[in-house]
């Protein structure tokens, strides 16, 4: 009777936690996966999709997925990241948690990352850090500021600067480098295109960067995504 009680219990916990919870997915076309301004498909197209859960009390955890080419690095076809995390407040916000990026079936490059961020109004902040990028047994930080804002007719703007720094840039390329980008969205029913243009420090490593892979050149990149559950108004 303990038991069965113990189970109702429990039930009826996780009815009470789901009610107070948000299960969404997202899916994005684009012209090019843009990871702080290095390209992770070879400025190819990728198709990516997210699943996430969000808390009222502010945890939430999710999947995101895509896929990678880094030319002949690591028999990677795929990257999916794990991560959990705390986000909350209202004038001034916050967002703490740790993310995993793994590519199933490739070299072990998979690895940690742990992050924190403040944001106001249209303004936000974050810093990134992770004790061993790319399984490569160095250490590596990146920053970052982003601003968005609504626009008129159902346009939106958006902007981003961002620095990485650490033991893996000073030893892959020298130093750390700079990234940036400017772009626009437009809501279409219950699709969001975007537009935005990225530029920033020019990568050469010691062997220089094999074509498109890698590459941190100036581009344009197109996105087309929706999300899941789409809204009925």
């Amino acid at each position: 009777m303990k038991l069965t009680h113990g189970l109702a219990a429990l039930a009826l916990s996780l009815t009470a936690m789901a009610a107070q919870a948000e299960v969404t997915g997202t899916v994005t076309a684009t012209s090019d996966y843009d990871f702080r301004g290095i390209t992770q498909t070879s400025q190819d197209p990728a198709l990516q999709g997210s699943i996430d859960y969000a808390h009222d009390s502010g945890f939430y955890a999710g999947a995101w997925a895509s896929n990678v080419d880094f030319g002949d690095c690591c028999d990677e076809n795929i990257e999916i990241d794990l991560y959990a995390g705390f986000s909350g407040g209202e004038t001034i916000t916050y967002d703490v948690g740790l993310i995993y990026y793994t590519y199933p079936g490739a070299e072990d490059i998979d690895y940690p990352e742990i992050y924190a961020g403040l944001g106001w109004n249209w303004l936000s902040g974050k810093v990134w850090y992770s004790n061993d990028l790319g399984n490569s047994g160095d250490s590596a930080m990146y920053y970052e500021a982003n601003g968005e804002w609504e626009l008129p007719a159902n346009f939106g703007a958006s902007a981003h600067v961002g620095y990485s720094d650490g033991d893996y840039w000073d030893n892959a390329y020298g130093d750390g480098y700079m990234d940036w980008s400017v772009g626009v969205t437009y809501a279409l029913g219950n699709f969001a295109l975007g537009l935005k243009w990225i530029d920033g420090s020019d990568l050469e490593g010691a062997d220089g960067t094999p074509g498109d892979v890698g590459s941190s050149e100036a581009r344009a990149v197109f996105s087309v995504s929706t999300s899941f559950p789409w809204s009925n108004e």
